[in-house]
């Protein structure tokens, strides 16, 4: 993990790995420095313009490549992640990109607006009205966040739209994740 996404697990007082939820010693928490070196030193071509770029500096140059951005205007606006027996909706709310609600810098995707709040808002103490959850049929657009951040970075890891059926509520949800769960064990 990174230090950004490890740092929220070591502020509270029984740390938790973020992805097994197996409690640990923050004191025995070690820094890769193999995988930093690989992500350092190997090179793998820009999907747009095909340029090698070093990993560990991929993300920020595709998120600025005019031939990327130039291959997104012509993407669809929603794909599934896995197959699915839903419909592609054809006329949804966007709920892929947010404005920042500190400062109003606009078409963050989730990944996006986390990195830009922890580096530019990191101490903001102001209470703020989250922009994904707003954007959810059930979110409540006046409900401000007592930690933005923290909540960003604990509810928001995934795309809601591969998940969830927005036409259902949530008891239907709830018996449709039941049934599937148990036909699967």
């Amino acid at each position: 993990f990174c230090g950004e996404c490890l740092q929220p697990c070591l502020q509270v007082p029984s740390p938790l790995c973020p992805l097994c939820r197996v409690p640990f010693d923050p004191k025995k928490v070690e820094k890769a420095s193999s995988v930093e070196k690989q992500l350092s030193s190997y090179k793998a071509p820009c999907r747009g313009c095909s340029k090698k770029v070093t990993l560990a500096k991929m993300r920020s140059h595709v998120s600025s490549c005019a031939k990327v951005q130039e291959q997104m205007v012509n993407c669809p606006k929603f794909v599934p992640v896995v197959p699915t027996s839903q419909p592609i909706p054809s006329n949804i709310p966007n709920r892929s990109t947010f404005v920042c609600p500190y400062c109003g810098a606009r078409n963050l995707d989730q990944q996006e607006l986390v990195k830009h709040c922890m580096e530019n808002h990191r101490n903001d103490p102001n209470k703020v009205v989250c922009p994904v959850c707003s954007a959810m049929p059930w979110g409540d657009p006046s409900y401000k966040s007592a930690n933005f951040l923290q909540h960003l970075l604990h509810r928001h890891k995934f795309s809601y739209d591969t998940f969830v059926d927005y036409n259902i509520d949530e008891e239907a949800a709830l018996q449709a994740a039941l049934a599937l769960s148990l036909s699967e064990n």
